[in-house]
């Protein structure tokens, strides 16, 4: 039994590895032949802000960008170093470490993890010497999102790689975090273990909402800072006036609603950027990409005051029964805000933020009766075959409006016609054009990935097809 379970895995292993290389041979060939929009190219800009690159923050703080996939920080102490989110991966982490040492050869003796999201704090092992004591700094609930994700039965799933783009093409990732890496389910699943077996857990926890630390003869503040993760804190530096902001701060608006799904309160994030403003830092480190230099306490004051006008402006519309479809047009930001680069939805979104406030609130009755009394999908599909005059004028239609430059359309009809006909490959092929279409023209990159690796699966089903 045991030798036929592991020739069972050793076949799954093999097949998810020919698929892989299917897809992206498939998804290469398309790609060449795809005009690329206008948004691609601002996200393609967007991603280009980050390089591998180290930063000096003050007199004795070290920042490393496009490493890993987050912002990996030392602060150089009397006779040791701090580590402030070490990255997401021991072998990536150890090229961060081979740099810093180049600065210093101190050793490391502190590393606190702003929040617990393993782009943050996975690489921690890099940083770690058999035989050294180093205390490991984390708030108490942390790592509570990525907890709950698992005591629902949701880890690992699918939509995490789909929302990061990590199943696109080389030509077709677009990555602000860190470095491109193209990888098989199974190479992805090699890097999660060996990550799992040299996990580095936090030996200090702290409840209250704030600690004063001396370490390494450096005097420090962590404070609780509840926003993209409930477990968030942020690093304040008082003598240098450098605050860690973690990924409160990220240069795109906030990711209030993660696609692959989370619940985020808005309304803490926007109360934990006031903390940091009170603090008047001159610099700031984000989470992810560079470091604010110039205007910090600007850059924080329109975050701050943007998040909190979508808030107010999503609460007043609900006040006069407005859907969620009717709030993303009626909370849109005013141009103060909208204007800004690093408010754009590059990551997270307007819409996504509106619609989470709704549902936090509320819940998923959105105030329309037809709501109550819904259809399937199938029944939905049914029915527009039957107005428009059948399965093959759904599909005529479908094409027209792809043809008419109306891809969305497009879309919404070929998922129909695919619900009622799930095999047929004209369907896949028109529903896999139009949503490559609508990610050119989409600016918030984990929509866009989350289209184009949809897309992806549709074109990898056709070929398996023929």
């Amino acid at each position: 039994m045991l030798r036929l379970r592991m020739e069972l895995r050793r076949l799954r292993s093999w097949r998810m590895a020919v698929l892989w290389g299917l897809l992206v041979n498939v998804q290469a060939a398309v790609a060449a032949d795809k005009a690329v929009g206008d948004a691609t190219e601002q996200l393609r800009g967007w991603s280009k802000l980050v390089e591998q690159r180290l930063f000096q923050v003050g007199g004795r703080v070290h920042t490393a960008v496009g490493y890993t996939l987050s912002a990996n920080s030392m602060i150089v102490g009397e006779d040791g170093l701090i580590i402030i989110d070490p990255g997401h991966a021991p072998a990536l982490s150890a090229k961060v470490r081979t740099e810093f040492e180049r600065i210093s050869d101190k050793p490391v003796v502190a590393i606190i993890f702003t929040h617990g999201h393993g782009d943050h704090f996975g690489g921690a092992a890099a940083f770690l010497d058999e035989g050294r004591d180093v205390s490991i700094w984390a708030r108490q609930n942390f790592g509570a999102e990525m907890r709950a994700n698992s005591q629902a039965g949701l880890t690992p799933w699918r939509r995490p790689a789909e929302t990061q783009g990590g199943d696109l093409p080389p030509e077709q990732q677009i990555r602000f975090n860190g470095p491109v890496q193209v990888m098989t389910p199974q190479q992805r699943a090699a890097m999660m273990a060996q990550g799992a077996r040299r996990m580095v857990r936090p030996t200090h926890r702290f409840a209250e909402q704030q600690v004063e630390l001396t370490i390494a003869g450096v005097s420090l503040k962590l404070v609780a800072a509840p926003g993209e993760t409930s477990d968030q804190l942020y690093v304040w530096l008082p003598e240098d006036r450098v605050l860690f902001a973690g990924d409160n701060v990220f240069h795109t608006w906030p990711n209030v609603y993660p696609l692959r799904g989370a619940s985020r309160s808005l309304r803490d994030w926007a109360d934990s950027l006031d903390k940091m403003i009170q603090e008047e830092p001159r610099f700031v480190v984000a989470g992810h990409g560079n470091p604010l230099l110039e205007n910090a306490v600007e850059q924080l004051t329109n975050r701050r005051d943007a998040m909190r006008w979508i808030y107010d402006r999503t609460l007043e519309g609900m006040q006069r029964m407005m859907t969620p479809d009717d709030l993303v047009e009626y909370a849109q930001l005013p141009e103060r805000f909208a204007s800004l680069d690093y408010l754009q939805p590059y990551y997270g979104s307007w819409e996504g933020t509106i619609r989470q406030i709704y549902v936090q609130l509320v819940g998923w009755f959105d105030g329309n009766p037809l709501n109550l009394h819904r259809e399937t999908s199938l029944q939905q599909a049914q029915r527009m075959a039957r107005l428009l005059g059948g399965e093959e004028a759904l599909a005529a239609k479908a094409q027209e409006a792809a043809q008419a430059g109306d891809p969305l359309g497009a879309a919404q009809l070929a998922q129909h016609l695919l619900r009622l006909q799930p095999q047929r490959m004209e369907a896949k092929r028109m529903l896999a054009d139009a949503l490559e279409a609508l990610a050119q023209d989409t600016l918030n990159m984990p929509m866009r990935n989350y289209s184009l690796s949809y897309a992806l699966q549709l074109r990898a089903q056709i070929v398996q097809q023929e």
